[in-house]
């Protein structure tokens, strides 16, 4: 189902459940050096415990907006408020992943898992969250690799670790770059599905870019089309899809009716 404003744009689906976490009004961004115009007018509200995806071509500025809801780029005009407050910069309750993992060759996997902790408040405070460090490495099922160094993890265990590393802090939401992106297809696939495990349990308030649209739609609530740059929603469309999602849904017929609403986007020019 897609979801308009009255101004056209795409806007979350007032159906969902949950009280809004996160909401971007009006935000747009220009990079005045370049004069490159990459955000225009982008309304965006999450709602808590549910997950969405940006989905759009190469340079419609996917990126830039995960980074100004990350406080790591201020935005031009527009307001970007996290749990009731402005995001000015940088904050403890926003986890971020980016497409590579990251982790730091000379720190064991516990030891980065708790680098956030120990940047922000010192290695004593660090050493505190030793043991929710292990809870969350049972989470992702890597218990025994803590004493482990990234060079003896394999790409999906190391993403693992950092997914580990995003939720130590406890944040409100979690920002996802891709991060799957660099694996093989069938890792990508237990890496998408592991996510999920993990976002139920938690209840996590989650939101991903990619250029995946079947990793889109298996994994969302709510996928938002982005149009060619300057970047903006054209369409909101809700994946009514029960859950827990598994691989075998990718055959369902509603599954292929949602890649193709999506995948239609560019057969009728929009990212043009």
């Amino acid at each position: 189902m897609a979801v308009l404003s009255m101004a056209g744009e795409a806007v979350a689906p007032v159906g969902l459940m949950g009280r809004p976490v996160y909401e971007l009004r009006g935000v747009s961004k220009t990079f005045t050096r370049r004069n490159v115009q990459a955000l225009d007018k982008v309304d965006l509200v999450l709602r808590e415990g549910t997950f969405s995806s940006i989905i759009g071509p190469s340079g419609c500025g996917k990126s830039t907006l995960l980074k100004i809801m990350a406080g790591l780029l201020p935005p031009s005009s527009g307001s970007v408020v996290l749990e009731g407050k402005p995001v000015m910069g940088p904050r403890r309750d926003i986890g971020m992943m980016f497409q590579q993992a990251t982790l730091f060759p000379w720190r064991t996997t516990i030891e980065n898992i708790v680098l956030p902790i120990e940047i922000r408040d010192g290695k004593a405070a660090a050493r505190t969250k030793h043991d929710q460090a292990r809870q969350l490495l049972d989470l992702v099922g890597l218990r025994g690799f803590e004493s482990v160094y990234p060079s003896e993890l394999s790409g999906g265990m190391a993403q693992r670790a950092a997914i580990c590393r995003m939720l130590i802090t406890e944040p409100a939401v979690l920002l996802l770059d891709e991060p799957f992106s660099a694996l093989d297809e069938l890792s990508r696939d237990f890496m998408n599905m592991e996510l999920q495990r993990i976002c139920l349990e938690r209840n996590a308030t989650s939101c991903l870019v990619t250029h995946s649209i079947p990793e889109a739609v298996i994994l969302s609530d709510v996928v938002y089309v982005m149009s060619s740059r300057p970047g903006r929603f054209v369409e909101a469309i809700t994946v009514d899809l029960p859950r827990p999602r598994t691989l075998d849904m990718m055959s369902d017929p509603r599954f292929g009716a949602l890649v193709h609403r999506i995948r239609s986007h560019l057969d009728k020019g929009a990212f043009q």
